[in-house]
């Protein structure tokens, strides 16, 4: 039974990790000309770029909330996981027919709302997949994956666009997506585990909510109060000079550095502690902000500034989900996801929207922002590892 557990988890990592390949090849090749689009093409202002984004990731973080709580009360994954997977699918191509930003942000909504149904379930099930002393090259190998999608995606849609334009590429963005859903619905299995012990959503909280998880917590959401997503990377290289239709390869130098360093994070993780590997990430961010001040007008520093932003994406990415497990009960570790997944999510809607108003405003000096409130949660890091130890 041991060993067939152990092939079954085995298995739903590669699965999984291939299920995120094929759906980061659709949501990237969308992604990677998404604020090409509604800052050229539907004539936004960076505040409204920085207000779709936001305002869209809280939403998916907020269903990751609900989706982390239902799926410990039930005692699947795979179900939820089935359904964000779906939503998200079908919703993307919709990006072709809009209008204005608003028809953007209903369609980025609808495709976060399955992204927040699916990533709790699913960071659960793949911690529930491999014993503890494993959970960082698993996560790291699935997060590797993913991005290898996230680099095809915008190199595709780089080739497509002098064909097809950007419109075309939302509807080209199905097909990749129609293969993770299958790959999903024929390969991964459910790992049988006990039902929360407590039905009630209040006792569970309780149970998650300790002191160290808690000033963990706290240090994520001071970070993410100033992490703006790699949307602003892109609107950095337009105004570097970069081309439109060369945007979407910026995009894709963000995700070869993400996927190169995926899986030496998770090891590193592993082996010196998630909290050390994650001051590493949240310092490269800092060094990235700083450069979107200092920088100007040759285009090659845009794939410079992207490719160290990818580092910092690829690490703090991998490193923090795997580091959730280890603070709270193992019955319980999907309404851990889904608490860490609101708090950084509210935490990012201010940062997107604030950046975005603020570089409307003052212009790219407003990048310190960042730099500020990224030094701060180094230092509280900091002071968390000399508690601990």
């Amino acid at each position: 039974m041991g060993k067939q557990v152990e092939k079954s988890g085995l298995r739903n990592i590669f699965a999984l990790s291939f299920v995120s390949f094929f759906t980061d090849v659709s949501s990237e090749m969308c992604f990677g000309v998404l604020p090409t689009f509604v800052l050229d093409e539907l004539k936004a202002s960076r505040f409204i770029l920085g207000l779709i984004e936001g305002f869209a990731e809280w939403f998916s973080y907020s269903f990751r909330m609900f989706s982390g709580v239902i799926s410990d009360k039930i005692g699947k994954r795979k179900l939820l996981v089935s359904i964000g997977y779906s939503l998200s699918t079908a919703i993307k191509p919709f990006f072709a027919f809009a209008r204005s930003w608003i028809d953007v942000l209903a369609v980025r909504l609808g495709d976060r709302i399955g992204k927040g149904v699916r990533q709790a379930p699913r960071d659960t099930l793949l911690s529930e997949s491999v014993t503890e002393k494993h959970l960082g090259k698993a996560f790291g190998l699935h997060r590797t994956l993913d991005q290898l999608g996230a680099i095809i995606g915008p190199i595709i849609a780089s080739i497509l666009i002098p064909l097809f334009g950007i419109r075309g590429i939302f509807l080209f963005s199905l097909l990749p997506s129609l293969i993770a859903v299958l790959i999903l619905l024929i390969f991964v299995q459910e790992i049988v585990k006990k039902k929360a012990e407590k039905p009630s959503i209040m006792v569970n909280l309780k149970k998650v909510i300790n002191k160290n998880f808690m000033l963990l917590l706290t240090l994520m959401a001071i970070f993410s109060i100033g992490a703006f997503n790699f949307s602003f990377i892109l609107a950095k290289a337009r105004t570097l000079g970069v081309p439109e239709t060369v945007v979407p390869l910026v995009y894709a130098i963000i995700n070869v550095t993400h996927t190169i360093i995926g899986i030496p994070a998770g090891m590193l993780s592993d082996k010196i502690g998630g909290e050390k590997t994650l001051i590493i990430g949240y310092l490269t961010f800092t060094f990235s902000a700083f450069l979107c001040v200092i920088l100007q007008e040759s285009p090659f520093y845009a794939f410079l500034i992207a490719a160290i932003y990818g580092v910092y994406m690829g690490v703090a990415e991998v490193v923090q989900r795997a580091m959730i497990p280890r603070y709270v009960p193992a019955e319980l570790k999907a309404t851990a996801y889904g608490l860490y997944y609101i708090t950084v999510g509210t935490c990012f809607f201010v940062a997107n929207t604030l950046i975005g108003f603020l570089l409307d405003l003052f212009g790219e000096i407003a990048f310190l922002y960042s730099v500020v409130t990224a030094l701060i949660a180094v230092v509280g890091m900091l002071i968390f590892i000399k508690g601990e130890s």
